[in-house]
């Protein structure tokens, strides 16, 4: 029997995870993924510069999906013959106490606990906030008994949710909102939250509010177990070389299940014919390639897929696709010798190196969004872990803005000086530096969004045509979300089932499955 081919567009989580389930389980496919890039692992990638390994945003590996879970261990026992147990991961509860362990020596994966912060006015808040000493102390008394009262308000009197600003305001009350929430959410989309879709914070807090953070507190405290609201969550887990190397090995397994994957081919156009993808046509170094499928999976931007289908789609939804936004990201890494900013909590680090994962950045007058800090992810991401601080500096901005088109120097003295003016380093200390873009890292819930739903049942009349991962489905899905949409989509293709609606629906769910927060 001739070989259904199956055209797959992207190699990110989404990709990889349909062409690997697909061809194992049914080897009557050809599949071949076609990659943009020269990477493997679109936004899950890791950069290897000069031997420190760069995440372009951190990506924790958690999930309550079993399924998930499941894919994850496989690839781990083909890496280093391990699962998921914690003989094999061992329970660091201090984060790199001591550095890279001989004992971590034969495992991929590492168990992490979960510290990360706000830094606002050069103090350290809980991210989640919580109501610890330390939060009242930082915000003083009558700070404390503002933001108190205000939450009180926002308990009896509740603002429609028709905007993410009604949608904080209604859960931490407004005076947290605007310490904690405000600022930073215009930072990061370039947008007022009064602007924004509730759907986003729906999507991404879902259950988080004070009420539940205290509910939280208590059963910790008294060891009552209950079912943890996932941005609560304290352990995660992480590939030992970053999650580059996780979907690099995901990418060599297809490969050795028979899979194509064809690196630098552009997507430009996808040809159709009445409600039939037929095939789609790359750039290439050596120019125009047309590749014919039976199906085709695309993990590409909903808005550039819409827009290069030829013919041209109707019109009212050429319109919708054009205008659904984007945010895009820059990262610069600083290779630095030291912080200023010393170790005043309870967990033992090397060189008293603050304990943080990522630090959410705060304060007035400053761009930079968060900064990561790779020592604590994993010591096998810093070439030299002992003597050396590896950080990513994470900037939110426009394709083409003034930042995003800001010469690579100057960007990289701008984001040295910004650490400086918040005294966590010092100019001289700066060792080595890098710099990473990334086109629509975050589909925005703004402009045409709000009419994504005819675009999205406009597109599930294409029988042939499946829409995967964060970008493919315009939804700030997190790592487990976009494999989740590929499960379901091999579902879909080897039982025959036209119904669309299951892929969709990952991520619309209450319960909230988190890998990473980006």
């Amino acid at each position: 029997m001739q070989k259904q081919k199956v055209i797959i567009i992207g190699a990110g989580p989404a990709g990889l995870t349909a062409g690997y389930e697909l061809l194992k389980k049914d080897s009557n496919y050809d599949v071949t993924i076609l990659e943009e890039s020269n990477d493997i692992g679109g936004i899950s990638k890791t950069i290897n510069y000069h031997g420190n390994r760069m995440d372009i945003g951190g990506h924790r590996f958690f999930s309550k999906d079993q399924t998930v879970k499941d894919f994850w261990t496989n690839i781990m026992s083909i890496q280093g013959k391990q699962t998921f147990d914690d003989r094999i991961l061992g329970r660091e509860k201090t984060v790199n106490k001591n550095g890279p362990d001989p004992n971590e020596e034969d495992r991929v994966m590492l168990l992490r606990h979960r510290v990360s912060r706000i830094y606002y006015l050069k103090n350290f808040f809980d991210y989640p906030i919580t109501l610890k000493f330390q939060t009242f102390k930082n915000m003083g008394l009558k700070l404390t008994f503002i933001s108190g009262t205000s939450y009180l308000k926002s308990v009896v009197l509740k603002k429609e949710e028709n905007n993410l600003e009604n949608f904080y305001i209604n859960r931490f009350g407004k005076k947290l909102y605007q310490m904690f929430f405000e600022n930073y959410t215009e930072k990061l989309w370039g947008r007022h939250p009064r602007d924004i879709s509730a759907d986003w914070g729906s999507q991404r807090v879902k259950g988080l509010s004070i009420t539940n953070i205290i509910k939280d507190m208590f059963s910790k405290t008294f060891n009552i177990k209950t079912e943890t609201e996932t941005s609560l969550i304290e352990e995660f887990m992480y590939p030992k070389y970053g999650p580059g190397h996780f979907w690099e090995t995901v990418a060599a397994e297809f490969i050795k299940l028979g899979g194509h994957i064809k690196k630098n081919h552009q997507v430009v156009t996808i040809t159709r014919e009445k409600r039939k993808i037929v095939s789609v046509t790359c750039q290439t170094k050596n120019g125009l390639k047309e590749v014919r499928g039976d199906i085709f999976i695309s993990s590409m931007p909903l808005k550039d897929l819409v827009m290069n289908i030829k013919p041209k789609v109707p019109k009212q939804y050429y319109a919708v696709a054009k205008g659904l936004p984007y945010r895009d990201f820059v990262t610069v890494g600083l290779l630095v010798k030291k912080l200023n900013i010393k170790n005043e909590t309870k967990t033992k680090t090397v060189n008293n190196l603050i304990p943080d994962c990522w630090i959410y950045v705060q304060e007035p007058n400053i761009k930079l969004g968060r900064l990561q800090i790779f020592n604590n992810w994993s010591p096998y991401m810093v070439k030299d872990f002992t003597k050396t601080v590896w950080l990513g500096l994470e900037y939110f901005c426009n394709e083409n803005d003034d930042f995003w088109n800001m010469d690579k120097k100057d960007c990289i003295n701008f984001a040295i000086d910004e650490l400086n003016k918040m005294g966590i380093i010092d100019k001289e200390n700066v060792i080595d530096f890098h710099l990473e873009k990334v086109k629509k890292a975050y589909p925005a819930y703004f402009d045409t969004y709000s009419e994504i739903n005819t675009l999205i049942d406009y597109l599930n009349k294409y029988d042939n045509l499946y829409c995967v991962g964060r970008n493919g489905q315009h939804r700030y899905n997190n790592m487990d979300h976009s494999m989740m949409t590929a499960f379901e989509t091999v579902k879909n293709i080897t039982n025959n089932l036209k119904d669309k609606d299951n892929i969709w629906r990952v991520n619309t769910e209450k319960t909230y499955h988190e890998t990473k927060e980006k």
